[in-house]
């Protein structure tokens, strides 16, 4: 398996994005895996602040030199942030994905929907699991 950083303090969607939970906040980005496979990110298309999904909803767009991509919620909430530094450098998200490269802040409707989340070594065998 190629090499991977999936750190064990965050939960992870089969679509390949990452939850990091902060109090009542939680953090949302793609994943290392995910970022390797797109390339070089050019674009990100982020909701606007208030706007609510449901698990597994689209929430936005990335776009990279081999593919355009939708982001899907790993979980159901409000967004009360984005990453404005992404319109300007998406290339972050190549960068420092679970870091600078972060997309959105959501307050989650159900918090139990983060720990039904893959853990790291979950993820990992998914990850290496897949044929795409």
């Amino acid at each position: 398996m190629a090499n991977y950083d999936f750190p064990q303090d965050l939960r992870y969607s089969r679509e390949d994005e990452w939850v990091r939970t902060e109090g009542e906040r939680v953090t949302i980005g793609v994943t290392d895996y995910a970022q390797q496979q797109l390339g070089d990110i050019v674009f990100v298309e982020l909701p606007e602040v208030g706007r609510t999904f449901e698990k597994g909803e689209p929430f936005g767009v990335i776009e990279s030199v081999k593919a355009v991509s939708d982001l899907f919620a790993p979980i159901s909430g409000e967004v009360k942030e984005i990453n404005p530094a992404l319109a300007e450098a998406p290339e972050s998200v190549n960068e420092d994905c679970y870091g600078e490269g972060w997309m959105i802040v959501i307050v989650p409707a159900d918090s139990t929907e983060v720990s039904a989340l893959l853990d790291a070594g979950a993820y990992a065998q998914h990850v290496e699991s897949r044929t795409d």
